[in-house]
């Protein structure tokens, strides 16, 4: 079989018992992961982005993104329950479509993780320097990166050392925890609504799509309701870190498909009414351009305590969104060592089942980029590879149907056809409406990966003497 063709088994009948995870999750673990990978700077800042492109029509935008969003996370469910291994695209685009391919979405991957990461490490940095200067006294000098006249981020730097920590400490810890921060985002949320949606006036809606659908063509378009949905499309990902969860769930025949559908209609449900509450709370000119939009939006309604609190909230629970895609990106590395394309000693566990290794590697990249690299004109890149990621999913879903209709499928997703040709062109269609400078660094991106690949990967993977 061609190098680039090459695919392996479904099962771990062949990985040997060191470089297998340990099982401890189940099903609310899982919904916990999802919920506070997806729900974090998405809501709390991008409403006010995705408002100043599209007007009161943001809600449409979120119905749009989320809806591309749930065609994907069902054709996740069905391959999670199919091949339980960690991965999530990697692994399947590898069992179904070869490892050249396996490759270049895992590269993808690594490109949306680091930058998710270090990006949410930044903002939350933004939130807690002030808090240490005046609580403290540390010099803000010393706590930003070259971009504002610093050295180094070193509260972003600090708290990806803590998330880092806790998952060496054990997947199950770190998940608990997880867990009862999400709770706590949750809460703040649920304050945020009950407090803006008494003050809703419809007179706020009117012009409800001042600028259109597209308003100059998907490649082009920067404002628009599609402008904002390939924007906004960053608030909603993140179910796909329970994918890489596999090996580490009890049952994951059963709570894959439970955690991923599950997180993303308990999001859906929550960002629709967040939207709907903030721009009838209030014109969407006014908190458009604000870095802090929905705490912006209380204290025009002369609520600062709620505002306050938000913020505070922000500051405690904003971790859960580096702990999840901190977790995704660290089993993406271990499985990818695993089966040779990295090195395979990074892809060792502890005695309590976690992979020390890869998650101080994965330290060490974040924590370089959180510390010293300006994200501003590359954020945009992890949405890119987090659609190729969604497309290649919902290809392999495809695929499967036809090569292997009748094989065990714990979880069968309904309209298998409509919904995974739906969730590829509606990818493709956010794609395009992303910048074409955010295209082209992902075209560069890939092409760096296809020189990696060819020069270590094709000749270390474990499949290259079979």
């Amino acid at each position: 079989m061609a190098f680039w063709n090459r695919r392996k088994a479904i099962g771990l009948e062949d990985v040997a018992q060191e470089h297998r995870l340990k099982a401890t999750l189940s099903w609310p673990h899982l919904i916990a992961l999802g919920v506070g990978a997806i729900i974090g700077t998405g809501i709390l800042t991008l409403i006010g982005v995705g408002a100043g492109k599209a007007g009161p029509a943001v809600i449409v935008s979120f119905a749009v993104a989320g809806l591309i969003c749930a065609f994907a996370a069902l054709a996740y469910a069905e391959m999670a329950t199919m091949i339980p291994a960690s991965g999530s695209a990697y692994t399947y685009t590898y069992v179904v479509l070869g490892e050249a391919l396996a490759w270049i979405i895992g590269w993808s991957l690594i490109l949306e993780y680091s930058l998710v990461v270090s990006a949410v490490a930044v903002g939350w940095s933004g939130y807690a320097a002030p808090l240490l200067e005046a609580w403290a006294g540390v010099p803000m000098s010393l706590m930003q990166g070259p971009e504002l006249g610093g050295l180094i981020n070193l509260p972003a730097i600090f708290i990806i050392a803590v998330v880092a920590g806790l998952l060496i400490v054990g997947t199950k810890e770190s998940a608990t925890l997880n867990a009862v921060l999400v709770l706590v985002k949750l809460v703040a949320l649920i304050v945020f609504v009950a407090v803006a949606l008494p003050y809703f006036n419809a007179a706020n809606l009117d012009p409800f799509m001042p600028f259109g659908f597209p308003k100059s063509g998907p490649a082009g378009a920067e404002v628009g309701v599609m402008a904002a949905a390939a924007i906004i499309f960053f608030a909603f990902y993140g179910f796909d870190a329970i994918a890489t969860a596999a090996e580490e769930t009890k049952n994951p025949s059963r709570d894959l498909a439970i955690g991923i559908v599950g997180s993303m209609v308990a999001c859906v449900v929550i960002y629709m009414g967040v939207a709907v509450a903030a721009v009838g709370a209030l014109s969407y000119t006014q908190f458009s351009n604000s870095p802090e939009p929905l705490a912006l939006i209380l204290r025009q309604l002369d609520q600062p305590a709620a505002a306050t609190y938000l913020g505070v909230t922000a500051v405690v629970a904003l971790p859960t969104v580096i702990l999840a895609f901190f977790y995704g990106q660290s089993r993406i590395f271990f499985v990818m060592a695993r089966d040779g394309l990295l090195p395979q000693s990074l892809a060792r566990i502890s005695s309590r089942g976690s992979p020390v290794r890869i998650t101080l590697f994965t330290a060490a990249i974040v924590g370089v980029i959180a510390g010293l690299v300006p994200l501003e004109d590359i954020a945009a890149l992890a949405n890119a590879g987090t659609l190729a990621a969604f497309i290649a999913v919902s290809v392999c879903m495809l695929v499967m149907r036809v090569r292997a209709p009748d094989a065990i499928r714990k979880f069968r997703t309904p309209l298998a056809w409509p919904v995974g040709i739906g969730a590829v062109l509606g990818c493709l269609y956010l794609f395009f409406s992303l910048p074409l400078k955010t295209q082209e660094y992902f075209l560069l991106w890939n092409v760096l990966g296809v020189v990696v690949y060819l020069l270590y990967g094709m000749r270390k993977s474990r499949l290259a003497g079979q």
